[in-house]
């Protein structure tokens, strides 16, 4: 079942200032990742998040400051994504263990769960869509933006789920086929976001909502549970079967 980030938790009531810092993220991320930095006047980001010019300067310091401000925005998103799928408080860095840590089964039992949680984020919301085309733009023309998002998310996270792979197969953390095989995961889930178009397309798709996720939910989990079962020489007990 593909699940939405979760929006129960409560929130403090925003001043006017809160609302229009958050506004001007947003904008930001958005004509960034559309039109690049250079590309983009502070006068189009102001009117997009309808806001006075002089709000960017007074908030952020200038533009420069608007794009750190916007990586830090995808970092905390992100952050959240992993922790719900990953355990809260456990999903980055290489701190103590969480419950069950080092039972193969639930090891498993989490690698599913984090690329089912995955494709309901990157695939199925449409806020992912901004976050991933900034993200490709610091990815081909890298700043202090990327540093932070690497920091915050990239290396942390893949370190965690290459941990879980640890527990789950036996295969060192850190060994190089191990980190690759991460990145396969994750960029399978991510090229249904940056060839979204495409995949429409030969689909037949109108858009990709939750059922459509669905269905790449169960071909990324049938290809999760064909590597392990190379990798341990037998099929998990976990997996698209369910």
């Amino acid at each position: 079942m593909i699940k939405p980030p979760d929006a129960r938790a409560p929130r403090r009531e925003q001043s006017p200032a809160d609302l229009t810092r958050a506004a001007l993220v947003r904008a930001a991320l958005k004509l960034f990742g559309r039109q690049g930095f250079d590309g983009t006047s502070t006068r189009e980001i102001a009117a997009e998040a309808q806001a006075n010019i002089g709000s960017i300067a007074y908030h952020f310091g200038g533009k420069e400051g608007l794009r750190a401000a916007a990586a830090d925005y995808i970092v905390e998103t992100i952050q959240t994504v992993a922790g719900e799928a990953l355990g809260a408080g456990q999903a980055l860095g290489n701190g103590p263990a969480a419950p069950g840590d080092g039972d193969p089964e639930i090891a498993r039992a989490q690698l599913f769960a984090a690329l089912e949680r995955m494709v309901g984020f990157i695939v199925a919301q449409p806020q992912a869509g901004e976050i991933v085309q900034f993200v490709l733009r610091e990815l081909s023309h890298p700043t202090a933006a990327l540093d932070r998002i690497y920091d915050g998310v990239f290396e942390p996270t893949h370190r965690r789920l290459c941990r879980i792979w640890e527990q789950a197969t036996g295969e060192p953390a850190e060994s190089e086929r191990t980190r690759l095989t991460m990145f396969t995961l994750i960029g399978q889930v991510i090229y249904f976001r940056i060839g979204r178009e495409a995949v429409m397309r030969r689909m037949g798709w109108h858009d990709i909502g939750p059922a459509e996720a669905a269905k790449v939910v169960a071909v990324t989990t049938d290809n999760l549970s064909a590597i392990l079962a190379a990798r341990m020489g037998s099929k998990p007990k976990m997996g698209s079967e369910q």
